[in-house]
């Protein structure tokens, strides 16, 4: 399963193009395998994501602006869905990928799992046979990308505090 990342290399706008550095760096900071199509230089790329995006989500004008993230040919969503996603520990649910063991997301479906057919977490665990190393290693590489998102969003905020003292 290929992860797509719908682009446009030469918008004129900050905004979308933050958006489209905020989804890059999180899919390569998480190790995503991920395409990126670019929307501005290609008009068959422009054309397969206006046409597969679904209804639903398109705005009131009818053209989805990028990124736009598919999995093969499944849509998952835009930057706000994206964004959401991301704040809930939700990445790899809203990308259609099974989570890695240790991160987050694969702890609350374990504890979801737990709820729904009553295991408890020891008994997962050994039938599993889980190494703790391999879950601390998991949390510190966790950690290490959250700082780094951090930091971009950081950074983010700056340009645009940046932008608006320019333009006062």
């Amino acid at each position: 399963m290929v992860i797509k990342v719908f682009l446009a290399s030469s918008s004129g706008s900050t905004a979308i193009k933050k958006k489209q550095q905020d989804v890059v760096g999180f899919l390569e900071a998480l190790k995503v395998d991920y395409t990126q199509l670019d929307i501005a230089c290609s008009e068959d790329n422009r054309m397969w994501m206006r046409q597969n995006v679904p209804e639903e989500k398109k705005p009131t004008n009818g053209i989805p602006l990028p990124p736009q993230i598919f999995n093969e040919e499944s849509y998952c969503g835009d930057y706000e869905t994206f964004f959401d996603a991301k704040e809930d520990n939700a990445v790899y649910s809203f990308l259609g990928l099974p989570p890695p063991p240790g991160s987050k997301e694969a702890q609350q479906a374990d504890m979801a799992n737990i709820v729904e057919n009553g295991t408890h977490t020891e008994e997962a665990n050994a039938e599993e046979n889980v190494d703790e190393s391999t879950e601390a290693h998991a949390e510190e590489e966790e950690e290490q990308e959250e700082e780094e998102l951090r930091k971009l969003e950081e950074e983010e905020e700056a340009e645009v505090q940046e932008e608006e003292a320019a333009a006062e």
